[in-house]
């Protein structure tokens, strides 16, 4: 398996660590060492790379190191969460077969208001929800409480305790503060009150429902909102940290458990993801379920979300990994990949 030549391509940090945005671009170093060590110890001749805004060293790179398979934790770089699905694109552009979501699935993900629009009109549910890219804003029609985003962005970011608003001032004022510090369009959405549930899939090749998560709200601040902010993923010793730990398995009914398994079955085929996504809920005390987002490629890190789904599966993260490549190259037509 040697002549086996796989490159890890990622996005290379960019943000300053002073950046209040810095830890959820930096996650991936580790991820990176992970992946690399896993695959060396199965026998591939494992390379690096990391990349950020010089798509023309890139191209060159990617032409010079000629590799057989791209693993791919490319996230976007952290002034620029777009160019994710750009890379894909130029992977598949330089007939080079890589790991995870294709193209089309970062791409609808990304572009959270699209999402939702494909999630209605496929009859999956979803909070309503409005688009505002310019002030003023327009009297809101969605009862309060909403929460208010970047319209773009993944890993929580743009969302603290002031993201959730009770009235016009208050939704005004948030969405005044998104486009001047993100430069894009503020998603308004229903707030939806209850449990908070995770379910990650993979395909290999068939498409399979993992052990879902629940982030268990305990010790909410105060006047705040049980909501997974982004100090909840990423500032270890805050207060919304300490808030929001998981729980997978978790302790849901064979019922919710089913429900919830073929919504995020139907997502993850409308989408067109592929190899590994995951689907997030909201689940009202009625018991009717609300999709929050849908992550294609989430993170990988041996320590996320993900991957504690992939240990109560009983399925060894090392493992799959060298499945996703054995896949890769499966589609490659180097060989035949294995099921899990």
């Amino acid at each position: 398996m040697a002549s086996n030549r796989v490159l890890i391509l990622h996005n290379e940090p960019v943000l300053s660590p002073e950046h209040p945005d810095s830890a959820s671009e930096r996650e991936v170093l580790e991820t990176v060492d992970f992946v690399h060590q896993s695959l060396a110890e199965a026998g591939f001749d494992v390379s690096r790379l990391g990349a950020a805004h010089d798509v023309h060293a890139l191209i060159s790179q990617l032409r010079a190191l000629r590799p057989e398979i791209v693993f791919n934790l490319f996230e976007g770089t952290g002034d620029d969460g777009g160019n994710e699905a750009y890379v894909a694109g130029l992977l598949e552009w330089l007939g080079i077969s890589y790991t995870g979501c294709p193209l089309q699935a970062l791409c609808l993900a990304r572009n959270k208001p699209l999402t939702k629009t494909l999630l209605h009109g496929a009859g999956l549910p979803s909070a309503r929800f409005l688009v505002v890219d310019a002030l003023p804003v327009a009297p809101c029609n969605i009862p309060w409480p909403v929460i208010v985003k970047p319209a773009s962005q993944d890993a929580s970011v743009g969302v603290d305790q002031n993201s959730v608003v009770s009235d016009q001032r208050g939704l005004e004022e948030r969405i005044d503060y998104l486009l001047r510090r993100y430069g894009q369009p503020a998603l308004v959405e229903e707030y939806v009150a209850g449990r908070e549930l995770d379910v990650a899939l993979v395909e290999n090749p068939e498409l399979r429902v993992l052990p879902i998560s629940e982030v268990l709200f305990v010790d909410t601040p105060a006047g705040g909102w049980p909501i997974v902010t982004y100090d909840a993923k990423w500032s270890p010793g805050s207060k919304d940290f300490a808030a929001t730990p998981t729980c997978c398995p978790a302790d849901i009914s064979p019922q919710l458990q089913e429900r919830l398994g073929s919504l995020a079955r139907n997502t993850f085929r409308l989408l067109g993801c592929r190899d590994y996504a995951r689907v997030d809920f909201r689940v009202r005390p009625s018991g009717e379920a609300s999709i929050l987002e849908v992550n294609p490629n989430p993170s990988y890190h041996p320590t996320a979300g993900f991957a504690k789904a992939l240990v109560a599966a009983g399925i060894a993260q090392e493992q799959f990994t060298v499945n996703l490549v054995l896949q890769a190259q499966q589609r490659a037509g180097i060989r035949q990949a294995p099921a899990l």
